[in-house]
């Protein structure tokens, strides 16, 4: 039952917490103990809250996951972790988290409770309506960079970040809907909302977030006050602009996308983008 429960909290996923360490990172506190940790330890209990997310709508997806072609092997689909003890396991869960959260901070601890309630109305409801349930892919995103800014005191992060992170949310949630349109067989019980969509429309919507990525992250590098007078950091767009034409070239070429943090995990080039940003991207602000 521990395994079926361990892979019930999908694990790999929680890369995707790693957006609460954005405001730390470009609020220049990254090497602020006490900043540090605290974030450390939201990852910690947010990542806990997403586990327990999952497993709540493998319970509610149960009988669609049964359709499924990779779904149906799922825990809770399959039969091998019962519903009865997903749900204790997640109260359990809940009950250390929340009080945890609160400790930490209480906005953080609100923050939590909103990210469960939007998941469950995503789940049951708004992931059926066209457009709105990209919005709400990319709110999660945008739920983690907030929960990670509420456990510390940020002086310098610029709305020009706020906005790049919403348009990175964007394309990341538009491009799991292409790829999950491409993919998609009809002889399966796939998602009823992409009978809403094309794959002009998502292409369409890929260009627009992809250009409003390029010139938020343009105007952030020049006008954000934490960062050198000099502009130095604009020597960062280069491996922004290719870690970007990267993930397009894998969501279209490669046709991956439908789980973003997989695509992480398994591209080289991108791996090596990110980090060769972050090292820069650090030296230029930190100067270390």
């Amino acid at each position: 039952m521990i395994k079926n429960l361990i892979r019930s909290m999908r694990i790999k996923h929680w890369a995707k917490n790693i957006f609460l360490f954005v405001g730390l990172i470009f609020d220049g506190q990254l090497f602020v103990a006490d900043s540090l940790i605290r974030v450390v330890i939201s990852v910690v209990l947010f990542s806990l809250t997403a586990s327990c997310v999952y497993i709540l709508n493998d319970i509610f997806d149960k009988e669609a996951d049964q359709n499924h072609l990779k779904k149906k092997n799922r825990p809770i689909a399959s039969g091998a972790l019962s519903i009865r003890h997903a749900i204790l396991f997640v109260i359990v869960l809940l009950l250390f988290v929340l009080p945890c959260a609160y400790l930490l901070a209480p906005m953080f601890a609100l923050i939590l409770v909103g990210y469960i309630l939007l998941n469950l109305s995503y789940s049951r409801w708004l992931k059926h309506i066209v457009l709105i349930d990209v919005l709400v892919l990319a709110s999660f995103y945008l739920i983690r960079i907030a929960a990670g800014i509420s456990v510390i005191d940020v002086q310098y992060f610029s709305p020009w970040l706020f906005l790049t992170g919403t348009f990175l949310a964007l394309f990341l949630g538009i491009g799991k809907r292409r790829t999950e349109y491409i993919s998609r067989d009809e002889s399966v019980n796939s998602r009823r909302v992409l009978e809403d969509y094309s794959l002009e429309l998502l292409d369409q919507m890929l260009h627009i977030v992809i250009t409003l990525i390029l010139i938020t992250y343009s105007l952030y590098t020049f006008f954000a006050p934490s960062l050198p007078e000099n502009n130095s950091a604009m020597l960062t767009i280069p491996f922004a602009l290719y870690g970007v034409f990267r993930y397009l070239y894998l969501l279209k070429v490669k046709s991956m996308g439908e789980a973003p943090e997989e695509v992480l995990f398994q591209d080289r080039a991108l791996q090596v983008t990110i980090v060769l940003w972050g090292m820069l991207f650090v030296f230029l602000l930190y100067g270390v």
